[in-house]
């Protein structure tokens, strides 16, 4: 499934937002962390401003913080906001027995994909960057424990 870039920067901005929930984090270094613009950023975070994942706090140290519900929120909830997940329609090609094959194979994997992706949550998706984070930092001590032990 390839999302659009929208729809990437409401699952960035949300999981960051979602690591440390009290925090108001300015839009502009989001973007600067993703290399995107702030303005597009900011109509994505009005969206999710709009709809009560995020609030927006102005002024001085202002910026977004998560409202939302970490353990609830899923990955389809957001992407619904930003993709259309409905069934394609239908194509002239599906008339023939081939075509209807592909369709009903390229429809379950939409499922499946859906399916999955309604199945997790913010917080999975916290768990899992935080063991990635751990695994990648567990080569680099390992090395230079290594380094150490053959000075």
């Amino acid at each position: 499934m390839k999302l659009q870039q929208n729809t990437r920067l409401a699952l960035f901005s949300l999981l960051e937002f979602a690591a440390d929930p009290e925090r108001q984090i300015p839009a502009a270094e989001i973007a600067q962390k993703y290399e995107v613009s702030s303005h597009h950023l900011a109509k994505v975070l009005a969206e999710l401003s709009r709809v009560g994942m995020v609030q927006s706090v102005r002024g001085v140290g202002g910026g977004y913080r998560f409202i939302g519900n970490a353990r609830r929120l899923t990955l389809m909830d957001v992407i619904s906001r930003f993709e259309d997940v409905l069934p394609a329609e239908n194509s002239h090609s599906e008339v023939t027995p081939v075509g209807q094959a592909l369709a009903s194979v390229l429809s379950e994997i939409d499922e499946i994909a859906k399916a999955s992706m309604s199945s997790i949550t913010l917080a999975t998706m916290l768990r899992i960057i935080e063991r990635q984070q751990a695994a990648s930092a567990a080569p680099a001590t390992a090395k230079v424990k290594m380094k150490r032990s053959t000075a």
